[in-house]
C-alpha cells in the first residue's frame, strides 16, 4: 500500500472512531483551516533586524547558537519564510518588528520610521495571501541602553519612544488597510530594575501616561488592533518589571486594548491556560504569544507539551477562537531556523486539532456532575487516533506528512544556507 493510500485508510478508521464518540471530524478540520498563526520574523535572523546601526542586542534578549544559514537580508528572510510556510498546512500570517524595515542603507532612527520602509513586506504579504502583524522595537538601541523606554525618567527619551510607538501604530494600520485584514500592533517594553527599587509607583505612572500618548490617535479597528504585553521579569530586570501582568491587565481593561498573554512571561510553574477565559470576560479580543519556557528562559521552540495542549484546548473550549489572535514568539539559533518555525507552528496547529476533536461526552459528564466520568473520558481520549486525522489534514493541504518535511528543509539548507557566510 502506498503512503497516500495508507494515510487515507488510517483516516477513514479514525473518522469512524471519532464519529462513534459524537465528534464531527469534517467540521473540526474546517474550523482548524480558519485559524491563522502569526509566525515571528525574528526567528529567521536571531532578532537582528535590518537597521545596520551596529546596535547590540539588548532588552534582556539573548540568542544562543551559531547554526549556519542566518538570514542576512530582507530577501533572504522572505525566501526562508516562504519555504517554512510551504511546509505548514493552512494560511497564516507574519509578525514583523519595526527594525525589520528596509531603509536603503540610510540611517533612519526609530522615531522616523514610515510605512514606505515596509512597502516590500506589504507587497510580499499580498502576493502570498498573508496578513501582517507589527511591533514597535523598544530594545537594541542606545536610548534603551539603561533598560528603560516608555517609563524612562528622562522626558526626552520617553518622547522618543512614544513617537516610535505612534509611528508603529500608523504602519500597522497601513498594513491592515492594504491587506484587508487587521494588523495586531503589539507594544512590549523591557523596562525594569535589576535590584530592588525604592519607587515602583512612579515608573508605572510614567508608563501609563506614555501609553495614553501612544494610543491618543484613534485608528480604525478594521485596520489596526492595539495590544499590550506584560512580563514577569527579564534579564537585567529581575527585581521589578514596570509593565507587569497586573499593570497591563488593568490598562487593557480600562483602555479597551488587547492584552497579550505570552506563555513564557510568567512564573515557570504558572500557565496562561487559566487566564484565557478570565480575560475574555472583560476584553473583546486577546493576543497570545505561544512560546515554551525552560526554567527561567522563555523562548524555546514550541513542542507538543501538556502546556501547549492545555492552551489550545482552552482556546477552543471558550467557543470563541475568533477572539484569540495567535502568534509564535521564540528564537533558537542552535538548530535550522526554518525547522524551528515549522516545528513550532505545526505543533500549535496539531494541539488545536486535538482540542477540536475532543469528544462531547467529556463536557456532558461535567455538566451532569459526574467528575469520575469526566476524568475517565479525559484520560481515555488521549489514545484516540487524532494523529491519523492530522496526517490527512496535512496531505489535504498539500504539505508533507510526518517528518517528510525535514528532507525539504535539508535540501534548501544545502542549496541556500551554505552560501551564507
Amino acid at each position: 500500500m502506498s503512503r497516500s493510500k495508507s494515510i487515507s485508510a488510517a483516516y477513514r478508521l479514525a473518522h469512524e472512531r471519532y464519529a462513534d464518540l459524537g465528534v464531527d471530524v469534517d467540521r473540526a478540520l474546517k474550523a482548524l483551516a480558519k485559524i491563522p498563526v502569526s509566525l515571528q520574523c525574528w526567528q529567521g535572523d536571531d532578532v537582528g533586524g535590518f537597521e545596520n546601526f551596529g546596535n547590540a542586542l539588548g532588552g534582556g534578549i539573548a540568542v544562543t547558537g551559531n547554526y549556519p544559514g542566518k538570514a542576512r537580508t530582507p530577501a533572504e528572510l522572505r525566501a526562508d519564510l516562504e519555504k517554512a510556510l510551504s511546509l505548514i498546512p493552512g494560511k497564516h500570517r507574519l509578525n514583523l518588528h519595526a527594525f525589520y524595515g528596509e531603509f536603503g542603507g540610510k540611517r533612519v532612527d526609530r522615531d522616523e520610521i514610515e510605512t514606505a520602509h515596509f512597502k516590500n513586506w506589504i507587497a510580499w504579504a499580498k502576493s502570498n495571501g498573508l496578513g501582517l502583524d507589527f511591533n514597535p522595537t523598544c530594545f537594541s538601541h542606545p536610548k534603551a541602553a539603561d533598560g528603560f523606554t516608555l517609563s524612562h525618567r528622562d522626558k526626552g527619551i520617553r518622547n522618543f519612544w512614544i513617537e516610535h510607538c505612534r509611528r508603529s501604530r500608523e504602519i500597522g494600520a497601513a498594513m491592515g488597510k492594504a491587506l484587508g485584514t487587521p494588523c495586531v500592533t503589539n507594544v512590549w517594553i523591557p523596562d525594569g530594575f535589576k535590584d530592588t527599587p525604592a519607587d515602583r509607583q512612579s515608573p508605572r505612572e510614567r508608563l501609563a501616561a506614555a501609553l495614553d500618548d501612544v494610543f491618543k490617535k484613534p485608528l480604525p479597528a478594521k485596520h489596526n488592533l492595539d495590544a499590550v504585553e506584560p512580563k514577569l521579569f527579564g534579564i537585567g530586570a529581575e527585581s521589578c518589571t514596570v509593565g507587569s501582568h497586573e499593570f497591563y491587565l488593568g490598562y487593557a481593561i480600562t483602555r479597551r486594548k488587547l492584552l497579550c498573554l505570552d506563555a513564557g512571561h510568567f512564573h515557570p510553574t504558572e500557565s496562561i491556560t487559566d487566564k484565557i477565559s478570565s480575560v475574555l470576560l472583560y476584553l473583546p479580543e486577546i493576543l497570545l504569544h505561544v512560546s515554551r519556557g525552560v526554567r527561567w528562559d522563555s523562548d524555546h521552540v514550541v513542542t507538543f507539551t501538556d502546556d501547549l495542549q492545555a492552551i489550545a484546548r482552552e482556546i477552543i473550549a471558550t467557543g470563541h477562537a475568533e477572539r484569540v489572535h495567535l502568534g509564535l514568539d521564540y528564537f533558537d539559533a542552535s538548530i535550522n531556523r526554518i525547522a524551528a518555525w515549522v516545528i513550532g507552528t505545526r505543533n500549535l496547529l496539531r494541539a488545536l486539532l486535538l482540542a477540536l476533536l475532543e469528544p462531547p461526552a467529556i463536557r456532558a459528564a461535567e455538566l451532569a456532575g459526574d467528575n469520575t466520568a469526566r476524568l475517565t473520558l479525559q484520560e481515555e481520549s488521549k489514545s484516540l487516533p487524532f494523529g491519523a486525522v492530522w496526517d490527512f489534514y496535512c496531505e489535504s493541504k498539500s504539505v508533507p506528512v510526518g517528518e517528510a518535511w525535514l528532507a525539504e528543509v535539508r535540501k534548501y539548507e544545502a542549496e541556500e544556507f551554505l552560501n551564507r557566510r
